[in-house]
């Protein structure tokens, strides 16, 4: 993993969020990144679905200790974690959305900011 002295701390908990979706077997990761775009309202969205609330509640939580390993920070808000359908982890500049699969493909967030540059990642 990259060090965070050699990259912004985004940028970096970007990348954690990204171990921490990888760790679970986050379906279709992708990171995007919203830093030339005037309107947005973080850095980066980090994004992935599963296909039962039960992994999407594991993911967020493998992010959140992912996270809070390496830079002993605790999202800012969190919301959906009743429910497991889209699980939202807020860390200000990095925004984390885990969705079941049925709920990515209604609210199609990768669509909304269309002008992002998109980055896939495997699954682990």
């Amino acid at each position: 993993m990259v060090k965070s002295k050699v990259i912004n701390e985004s940028t970096y908990i970007s990348e954690l969020a990204i171990h921490g979706m990888q760790e679970k077997k986050g379906n279709e990761l992708v990171r995007l990144d919203l830093r030339n775009i005037k309107s947005s309202v973080a850095d980066y969205f980090v994004i992935c679905h599963a296909d039962s609330a039960t992994q999407v509640k594991a993911i967020a939580h493998s992010v959140e200790e992912e996270i809070y390993k390496a830079i002993q920070q605790d999202p800012w808000r969190k919301e959906g974690l009743e429910y497991g359908e889209w699980i939202l982890l807020d860390y200000i500049d990095v925004v984390v959305h885990i969705f079941r699969t049925d709920k990515r493909e209604f609210y199609g967030v990768e669509d909304l900011w269309g002008d992002a540059e998109i980055k896939s990642y495997k699954s682990a």
